[in-house]
């Protein structure tokens, strides 16, 4: 059985935002941008690994969630408890660099952990936590 990993799906609060960050500062490529306004389904990925996609959604677009929930999911993204990636590069330290200069909310700098990985972590525009690990 050959599976590979085809979407991923996180929540975007500000389309333009999460759009300029994934292309610009990841370097990402914008491979389907559907919708209009804030009601926007972007697909990026890296260029590649045509496969493999981030789909940045409109969070609350759920009609059985009821405005509490909708209250709940926003303030759950915005502390990067609802969304979460981890991506990898073959240089942790220049990528997190560039990140880091480009203005992303840093959580962690690169840093060697006790269960054998290093990475770092960041969050993109809407809150989504991005763990970054060195390949």
């Amino acid at each position: 059985m050959d599976i590979s990993i085809h979407y991923a799906f996180l929540p975007h609060t500000d389309a333009e935002a999460s759009v300029t960050f994934y292309r610009d500062v990841l370097g990402f490529e914008v491979r389907k941008d559907v919708g209009g306004g804030q009601m926007r389904w972007i697909t990026v990925g890296p260029p590649n690994q045509p496969g493999t996609s981030i789909v940045l959604h409109p969070p609350n677009m759920d009609p059985t969630l009821s405005d509490d929930e909708k209250r709940t999911v926003l303030e759950l993204i915005a502390k990067g408890s609802y969304g979460a990636v981890t991506l990898a590069s073959d240089d942790l330290d220049a990528a997190f660099a560039q990140i880091e200069a480009a203005g992303a909310d840093v959580l962690q700098e690169p840093m060697d952990q006790g269960y054998g990985v290093r990475d770092c972590a960041f969050r993109d525009p809407a809150g989504n936590l991005i763990r970054m690990n060195q390949l």
